[in-house]
C-alpha cells in the first residue's frame, strides 16, 4: 500500500495494540492486560486523529509531540474529534505507561501500539533504517483520509503537530 492522502480509505485491516486505562491501573507500575484494538472497525464512524512518534519517551517525542496534543485536546473535541491516538513501535506496556506518565486518564488519548511497525511499513512511513514508526499525522472521518503527512526533518514536529492537525480540521 502506497502512503495514504485526502481522499483515499482508511485500510481496513488496520490492528493495533492495546491496554486500555482502567481506575484500577492508573499507577504507574500497574500493567494492564493488551488487548486487540480493531482501528478499521473501531474508526469507521467516528472523526479520527491519529498521530505516530518513533518512540515513547523520547525527547521529541516526550518535550515536543505529545503535549501539544494533550493541550489541544479541548479545541481537537470543538472541531468534532471522537478520538485521539498516538501510535508508536513500542510494545503496549511501555505506551499504556507512557500514556500514565503524561496523566492521561479515561482513555482521552489512546496510547496504542504498533508492534513491528506493521501498520507504518504497510503505509510506507517507517523509518527505513531503526524499523520503527515515523513521525506522521492523519485525520480520518468516517473511514476517509481528510489530512495526512509525515515529517521529513529529523526531530521536526511540524506537520504532525496538533496545531498543524487543528488547521486541517
Amino acid at each position: 500500500m502506497a502512503a495514504l492522502k485526502p481522499g483515499d480509505t482508511f485500510p481496513t485491516d488496520v490492528v493495533f495494540k492495546y491496554i486500555p486505562w482502567t481506575e484500577e491501573s492508573d499507577d504507574i507500575t500497574a500493567c494492564g492486560i493488551p488487548i486487540n484494538y480493531d482501528a478499521s472497525k473501531e474508526w469507521a464512524n467516528k472523526k479520527v486523529v491519529l498521530f505516530s512518534v518513533p518512540g515513547a519517551f523520547t525527547p521529541t517525542c516526550s518535550v515536543n509531540h505529545v503535549p501539544g496534543y494533550i493541550q489541544n485536546l479541548p479545541k481537537l473535541r470543538e472541531k468534532g474529534v471522537d478520538i485521539v491516538a498516538v501510535v508508536a513501535f513500542n510494545d503496549p506496556f511501555v505506551m499504556s505507561a507512557w500514556g500514565k506518565a503524561n496523566k492521561v486518564q479515561n482513555n482521552e488519548i489512546l496510547f496504542l501500539s504498533d508492534p513491528e511497525a506493521k501498520f507504518s511499513k504497510s503505509i510506507g512511513w517507517a523509518d527505513n533504517a531503526s524499523g520503527r514508526t515515523g513521525r506522521y499525522a492523519i485525520v480520518i472521518d468516517h473511514g476517509k483520509i481528510k489530512y495526512a503527512d509525515i515529517e521529513t526533518e529529523k526531530g521536526a514536529v511540524k506537520k504532525s503537530s496538533a496545531d498543524t492537525v487543528l488547521a486541517s480540521l
